[in-house]
């Protein structure tokens, strides 16, 4: 039986006082007379004013929002009792600016950071420094976040922490796979996979992202940002499940993950909850593609209504889930999962959750300084109790893995030559290179078939490669000869 471990969070307003007494008493409590202030970036957006939220709840420092709508800015501020400054991080004067405001933090939740690039893609962070401030941002562009290392030594020189991808990937992924690994010595396949509910709140900056991947190639992998698909089932506790399409996108996962957990293969996947929505979002991709058209970012002048349009279908229940599987040090095959289902539309506050942790950590001298992806500076257990005033559910399942050949072959499979046994050991991505020797009929009817099919010619001795993909319930083989 898969071991099954479930917590949900309050929603009541008792229980979120006492959760703020429990906080503070682990992190320490500063007065709002505090000479530390944050200032966010983006505060009035979907994801940055749940965290400014979080952080006036939590008084550890004062919070002033900052973008550059008046109107938004001055609505949120208003809600949260907190301070509010217009402040366009593109302007000329960006660090005399900083230097008036004088914060103790910058964080950043503004994005797209996928549209961070050019001569500076790290302005904001560089300025930040150069007023004595610690820089946090919520990335989830890998590019952006895998660099932000290029900062290192002015950041540890100046005693400042820079940390990029303090959101749910990199920093709630990485700390998912952390408490999941303790005892294993080898991992075949991380897997991590957010599948929003459809009512949840898209601001510009998100849909700008999701089609600024749309066909792109994705680092690390051979796939392409939301070209293809399959369907997934998420378990959610007390014997439901969600069931939703997922793609591949582009995550700072999928280079960050490889190197600091040595893992063979790491997938990144997400999906919308409406099939009209997913499958449109295919075709964009796929046209992008193979080439009819060079973006999907032009689009959202268009797609981005069209989606607020459709926010009363679907529901508002959201999951993520991070799969990991791998041998353990005493030689057991494993599949792990972490899942967090939010309900009642509560996703956009999951993004600030390790920003909450983070800036309590940092507010007690406990973030090192140096600049780094977020992959080691906050535990899951934190951020699991940094959640439960939401409607948020977390799950963690642990079972038994086989490859799938041994499922079907059941004994027999350990009478196979070790090799063979090796060739079909499939837990996520296996890739093969050899040489093979391809015999033809001379038939007209099996050229054809050939032709059609894409067989390659005859010949004494050809490369090949053949590529295993283990998913939920099938391996798909794909054989390349002669590239």
């Amino acid at each position: 039986m898969p071991a099954l471990t479930r917590i949900k969070g309050w929603r009541s307003a008792a229980p979120e006082r006492m959760y703020s007494t429990w906080f503070r008493s682990i992190f320490g409590h500063m007065t709002a007379g505090s000479d530390r202030s944050v200032l966010l970036i983006g505060g009035s957006g979907v994801f940055g004013s749940r965290l400014a939220e979080a952080l006036v709840r939590d008084g550890v420092a004062t919070v002033t929002i900052a973008g550059r709508s008046r109107a938004a800015l001055d609505r949120v501020a208003g809600r949260l009792g907190c301070d509010a400054v217009v402040l366009d991080v593109t302007g000329d004067d960006l660090t005399g600016r900083l230097r008036e405001l004088s914060p103790w933090l910058v964080i950043d939740a503004a994005g797209p950071f996928q549209a961070y690039s050019g001569d500076e893609p790290y302005r904001l962070a560089r300025a930040a420094l150069s007023v004595g401030a610690h820089y946090f941002d919520l990335s989830d562009d890998a590019a952006f976040t895998a660099g932000i290392g290029v900062l290192d030594d002015a950041a540890k020189e100046a005693g400042l922490a820079v940390i990029s991808g303090v959101s749910s990937v990199p920093a709630l992924s990485s700390a998912a796979v952390r408490a999941m690994s303790d005892d294993i010595e080898r991992i075949d396949l991380i897997e991590s996979m957010i599948l929003p509910g459809n009512r949840a709140p898209r601001g510009r900056s998100v849909m700008a992202a999701i089609l600024s991947q749309a066909g792109q190639p994705l680092p690390g992998t051979s796939e392409h940002g939301w070209v293809g698909s399959e369907e997934v089932r998420i378990e959610t506790g007390d014997g439901h499940h969600l069931t939703r399409l997922a793609s591949p996108i582009g995550a700072p996962d999928l280079v960050l993950m490889l190197e600091r957990f040595g893992a063979r293969e790491v997938r990144f996947r997400a999906g919308l909850e409406l099939a009209i929505m997913h499958r449109g979002l295919e075709l964009v991709a796929g046209a992008v593609r193979i080439g009819l058209i060079r973006s999907a970012l032009p689009l959202l002048r268009v797609l981005h209504p069209a989606a607020r349009l459709l926010e009363r279908l679907g529901t508002d229940v959201g999951a993520m889930r991070v799969t990991l599987r791998g041998v353990t040090r005493s030689g057991k095959v494993v599949e792990r999962v972490w899942t967090l289902t939010a309900a009642a539309g509560d996703g956009p506050h999951v993004p600030a959750i390790p920003g909450r942790v983070l800036v309590n950590r940092l507010s007690q001298g406990e973030t090192p300084p140096g600049a780094r992806a977020c992959l080691d500076d906050v535990s899951l257990t934190e951020c699991e109790r940094a959640a439960p005033e939401r409607a948020l559910t977390f799950l963690r399942r642990d079972r038994a893995f086989q490859p799938l050949f041994q499922q079907i072959l059941g004994p027999a499979f350990g009478d196979l030559p070790a090799p063979v046994r090796g060739l079909h050991d499939v837990a996520g991505r296996r890739n093969w290179t050899g040489m093979a020797e391809v015999t033809r009929s001379e038939g007209i009817l099996a050229k054809l078939v050939a032709h059609l099919f894409g067989f390659p010619p005859a010949a004494d001795e050809t490369p090949v490669r053949v590529v295993m993909v283990r998913n939920a319930e099938s391996e798909v083989w794909t054989r390349d000869f002669g590239g």
